[in-house]
């Protein structure tokens, strides 16, 4: 979601202040490690501050991206859409999607400390009890139940003031939240249209019905949206979790380094896969490290898959055609991949209220961004949206006759939606001139499944990202459900002062082939991806990691990032990547015995 105005600031978006921390470009040649974190993300970032918490161990985090701090569009959180495409993403483009009718698009991933953290839209959900008692049922690990799961989350984050200091009673839940680093708060700057999605979700009731916090174990209705912000400003990974841990002096962190591929040390039998080969650029010099106790790829749910390719790991046929020989066959990875189809639905409206003026003059833009410097107060101190729906499908619906139900339970979703006050530019520039309204819709238990495959031996070229979006029978019925849904939703009374008409080929769709149709050629994605290392019981066939999240056919890697689901999570899901790594930290630290 960007535009003409946001680019032009670009240049300019650079904070005066640098944080302390001291970063590595390179390393010793006798450095040893206990444990090297691949990628210093959302999960890298947990992980590198938990288990040097232990003083005893040595951990080096490598991370092919540079630091977050100054820039200006990390921390002011409306920025957060100028970031993709930047030089803190990968500029990851999929392939051409068939559900789509050829079309493909970037979708962003960080590349920057503190990962994906820093690049999101800060949406902050935990997703409901049903999805994490699933994945116990999935592992036959009852650790990953919500009854033992939720310490971890509480260890995640914090619930704190909004930016404006207004009265939150009513629209967030206060012990449905803990006391982690990460902070977490409902709205600052609150819109009209906010009041009357909320106003509406009360009136028309039934699957729009008002949840006052949606992470306090249903994760159904219409709900003030939370998001990692505090005092105006984003909350990411590398502030909350690798900063405050980065002047330990038994924890480095190597800087716009790659892991080239991971390395068997073992001269017979199972792989021991502990030594990391990495490098600074496709032609440069390759350097080794290894770690004595284990290798933790979180790189992220297209690069972990990568790298595990690339060493060897994976379909024993994709290998082989590229001349990499194959210590485990294993073809589940790189398999799985999913993400939520999202649609933007946009309205024109007689409002005058909403911020189209900050995307069309950049005078308005540069006054917003002034009061945000000044005071971190205004327009800039949320992401663009403030609300947001879960609902299902009812159960009795003729689709669920044809196809099973993909959602984890009777408390998660399978449809979303996002109210924007303005016309949000996803897949399409914004208009100059008018006001209008947006509900961006998604599916978010899509059952369409796609892959990450390496397309060379190099890792500096990008892999092949299929999604496979809209490729399901339920995924296509439910992309024109969610639109029907809206349609319907937008006649309340609360929405009627708005004058809202559909904008664009959107007026044009009125019965279910031409929404359809708008779906296949407006579609984008929520930019959730997930499930391309899928982590199942300890004693199954199936997947690429025990229920521990440790490589299963070779021994010294195991893999903390949203790569391990193992099944669609239906809601934002940085906070589960986040409560998965504290998690993983705690089974590293019983595992060899460290406290």
């Amino acid at each position: 979601m960007r535009s003409s105005t946001l680019c032009s600031v670009l240049a300019s978006l650079v904070l005066a202040h640098e944080s302390a921390a001291e970063y590595l470009t390179s390393l010793s040649s006798n450095a040893s490690y206990d444990f090297i974190i691949v990628g210093g993300g959302t999960a890298g970032s947990v992980l590198a501050n938990r288990l040097s918490e232990v003083s005893s161990v040595r951990v080096l985090v490598i991370e092919a991206g540079g630091s977050p701090d100054g820039n200006l569009a990390i921390e002011v959180p409306f920025l957060g859409t100028s970031l993709p495409e930047t030089a803190v993403d990968w500029n990851y483009t999929i392939t051409p999607q068939v559900g789509l009718n050829g079309r493909s698009f970037e979708v962003a991933r960080g590349k920057v400390l503190g990962g994906s953290s820093c690049l999101n839209l800060m949406t902050w959900n935990r997703c409901a009890d049903d999805l994490w008692n699933h994945w116990a049922s999935l592992t036959g690990d009852s650790g990953w139940s919500w009854a033992n799961i939720q310490p971890y989350y509480l260890k995640t984050s914090r619930l704190v003031p909004s930016a404006d200091g207004h009265d939150t009673t009513g629209q967030v839940n206060p012990a449905a939240h803990g006391t982690g680093p990460v902070e977490v708060s409902v709205a600052g700057y609150i819109q009209p249209l906010d009041n009357i999605v909320v106003a509406a979700g009360k009136q028309v009731g039934g699957i729009w019905a008002y949840n006052e916090d949606v992470n306090a174990g249903n994760g159904l209705g219409t709900t003030w949206m939370q998001s990692a912000i505090g005092e105006g400003k984003r909350s990411h990974a590398a502030s909350a979790y690798l900063e405050p841990a980065s002047s330990r002096t038994n924890l480095d962190i190597l800087i716009n380094t790659q892991v080239t591929r991971l390395i068997n040390v073992a001269t017979s039998g199972t792989p021991v896969l502990r030594s990391v080969e990495y490098a600074q650029s496709a032609s440069g010099p390759r350097f080794t490290v290894n770690a004595t106790k284990e290798v933790i790829l979180s790189a992220g749910v297209f690069a972990s898959p990568q790298i595990l390719q690339l060493s060897g790991v994976g379909p024993y046929q994709l290998l082989s055609n590229l001349g990499i020989k194959t210590l485990v066959n294993n073809s589940a990875v790189g398999q799985g991949l999913a993400d939520h189809p999202m649609i933007p639905m946009w309205y024109t409206t007689n409002a005058t209220t909403t911020w189209d003026p900050v995307l069309q003059n950049s005078t308005v833009f540069n006054a917003d961004l002034n009061q945000w410097l000044a005071s971190q107060t205004g327009l800039f101190v949320d992401s663009p949206a403030d609300t947001q729906n879960f609902f299902r499908i009812p159960s009795t619906d003729p689709i669920f006759q044809l196809v099973p139900d993909p959602s984890s339970g009777s408390q998660s979703a399978h449809l979303e939606t996002i109210f924007v006050n303005a016309f949000a530019p996803f897949g399409a520039p914004p208009p100059a001139s008018g006001n209008y309204l947006t509900v961006l819709a998604a599916v978010v238990s899509p059952s369409s499944r796609g892959s990450v495959k390496i397309a060379s031996t190099n890792v500096f070229d990008h892999p092949l990202i299929n999604p496979a979006i809209l490729t399901s029978a339920f995924d296509i019925y439910a992309a024109v459900k969610v639109m029907l849904d809206v349609q319907s939703f937008l006649q309340a009374p609360a929405f009627s002062g708005l004058n809202l008409k559909p904008y664009g080929d959107l007026a044009t769709a009125t019965n279910n082939i031409s929404l359809y149709e708008y779906a296949v050629n407006n579609s984008v994605t929520v930019n959730h991806p997930m499930g391309t290392l899928a982590m199942s019981s300890n004693s199954s066939n199936t997947g690429v990691l025990d229920s521990s999240l440790r490589l299963k056919g070779a021994t010294g890697v195991r893999v903390v990032d949203a790569s391990v689901f193992p099944s669609v999570a239906s809601c934002h899901i940085q906070a589960i990547v986040y409560t998965i790594a504290e998690r993983a930290a705690d089974l590293i630290k019983t595992q060899y015995g460290l406290s």
